[in-house]
């Protein structure tokens, strides 16, 4: 077992610069336990370790003190960005000790579709791959919407609604006479006129403003130098929003495939590699997950790392099949018979020479048909699937979900395929035949980078029950009722309004509704009064 040290925190506190940033405490099992924003890191982090502090501090920070094992830290440029990575990693970890930002609120961004006739900007909080344009995120939002509602009026842009705004939209509409909008909707602005604003409003979002804040200044001047100190007042809170509306910020994202310049991959490879006593530093690693709520909808992920960094093409996710409740060793059982018995299929079929009359372990001739295939690539049939096997195959849990899953390899003829479990709650490698777990320091680059490749796993998993839950909601307790196909069940709603209203109909009145029979109603009277 590897002894587990408590780093010098004193001595560390001299490394830390003085910068703004966010600082992750963690304990001494790894977990982050806090996540916190400064001005200045040093100052704010040497605060923690001072004797006195222990004594004057309320109880819940007495106890997060005590707590601490080691902590990290990220420099950023402002105050805004330290805002914005805190909350980012909050949502991300839920540390125990954050009891703000954990809900699931993001920042406000503006969206622009160029693809529209007539392109406006309003506000939204989630980003999509639907060829929009977006600007943000903005820590501000008040001061978003104030420089929104300028920007509207300064290029006289419109803020309604419809794609194509029409008279009948005019007629509701007061923007054009307060000078507010260019009025598109009954022609007083041509399209390609009103695409050249639209293109100057996105030059000003992406910081081309100087010229426009000019302009503010020099009006706040010549209101106060009227006496109009009311106007000057106004202008001068008008600044102050576009500065902390516009003041560049870097978007903060997670580690996919570049890893971030405090961490070294290979090294943290060739460390796990000698600590689990492999042949060669594990390059291709795979790690399992399971995520449930109650019985339903009960999902798995799989995630790719390779050199030590997020392998995104290669992620997959499942829908647990055969197991009915709440059982993680059976659910990680299926999961690892579904993956790695479709990638001995794939590989039989792209060369099944590989395996007629083999006599060498399973897991050997596919390493050795994976180096052949990178060495002669021509040798792969056209649009042949074929995945090599991991180096390294981890799943999320301890010697439950790890038995589960060395089954599965022994039966697939894969048991000398390296496997390992690791345990969340202290952090522990369990290896297969071992009783003693391996334990890590948690400021070793091995644990780091099995820590992120669970990490990543269990966000997968996490996003893909969310999916399917916000899909769920969705649906209709009809969907599931014999006889009711889709278009029957859209008729209903529209002709009825709600299941609840379909409650308290008879079938006759159900079956006026053109394409449903009497007895395809009973049917559905049936099934809702039993469900």
């Amino acid at each position: 077992m590897i002894p587990r040290e408590k780093p010098d925190l004193n001595a560390r506190l001299h490394e830390v610069p003085h910068q703004p940033g966010v600082y992750l405490m963690r304990d001494r099992f790894g977990k982050i336990i806090y996540v916190g924003k400064a001005k200045d890191l040093r100052r704010r982090l040497s605060n923690y370790f001072q004797p006195a502090r222990s004594h004057m501090a309320d109880l819940k920070t007495r106890a997060l003190i005590k707590s601490i094992w080691d902590f990290e830290y990220h420099t950023v440029r402002n105050e805004p960005e330290s805002l914005l990575l805190e909350i980012k990693l909050i949502k991300e970890y839920r540390p125990k000790y954050n009891i703000a930002l954990r809900d699931d609120k993001r920042f406000l961004l503006l969206k622009m579709h160029p693809e529209e006739p007539w392109p406006r900007f309003f506000l939204t909080r989630t980003r999509k791959d639907d060829g929009a344009r977006y600007f943000g995120p903005f820590a501000h939002s008040n001061s978003l919407r104030t420089t929104l509602h300028w920007m509207q009026k300064q290029f006289g842009l419109r803020s309604c609604r419809p794609q194509e705004p029409s008279e009948t939209d005019y007629r509701h509409c007061h923007n054009d006479l307060i000078k507010n909008c260019c009025a598109p909707c009954i022609g007083r602005t041509l399209q390609a006129e009103y695409l050249k604003k639209v293109e100057a409003a996105a030059a000003f979002l992406d910081g081309r403003f100087k010229d426009h804040l000019q302009e503010i200044e020099a009006e706040m001047h010549a209101a106060a130098a009227e006496l109009d100190f009311e106007r000057a007042a106004e202008l001068r809170d008008m600044l102050l929003d576009f500065q902390r509306t516009l003041q560049p910020a870097r978007r903060f994202t997670r580690s996919r495939g570049t890893p971030s310049g405090h961490l070294n991959p290979l090294a943290d490879l060739r460390e796990l590699g000698e600590i689990l006593q492999l042949d060669h530093p594990p390059q291709v690693m795979e790690c399992f997950d399971i995520s449930n709520i109650s019985s339903s909808h009960i999902v798995a992920s799989m995630v790719r790392f390779k050199d030590g960094v997020p392998d995104t093409a290669n992620y997959r996710r499942y829908r647990i099949k055969t197991v009915a409740t709440q059982n993680d060793f059976a659910s990680m059982a299926e999961v690892v018979r579904r993956r790695y018995s479709r990638i001995l299929l794939e590989a039989a079929q792209a060369a099944p020479a590989v395996f007629e009359g083999n006599q060498e372990p399973t897991a050997e001739a596919l390493r050795r048909l994976a180096r052949h295939l990178e060495a002669h690539p021509e040798d792969l049939p056209a649009r042949t699937p074929f995945v090599r096997l991991p180096d390294l195959v981890i799943v999320d849990g301890g010697k439950g979900q790890l038995s589960s899953a060395c089954a599965e390899l022994q039966r697939l003829g894969l048991s000398q395929l390296p496997i390992i479990g690791l345990a969340k709650e202290r952090e522990e490698v369990f290896l297969p035949g071992q009783s003693d777990p391996i334990t890590m320091p948690h400021t070793m680059g091995a644990l780091k980078l099995l820590q992120r490749i669970r990490d990543e796993a269990h966000r997968w998993a996490n996003g893909y029950h969310q999916v399917l839950m916000k899909r769920r909601i969705a649906e209709s307790i009809i969907d599931d009722c014999p006889g009711i196909s889709p278009a029957k069940k859209n008729a209903l709603l529209a002709e009825f309004g709600s299941v609840a209203r379909l409650r308290r109909l008879t079938p006759e009145t159900i079956a006026r509704l053109p394409g449903i029979s009497l007895k395809l109603a009973t049917t559905l009277r049936a099934w809702l009064d039993t469900h």
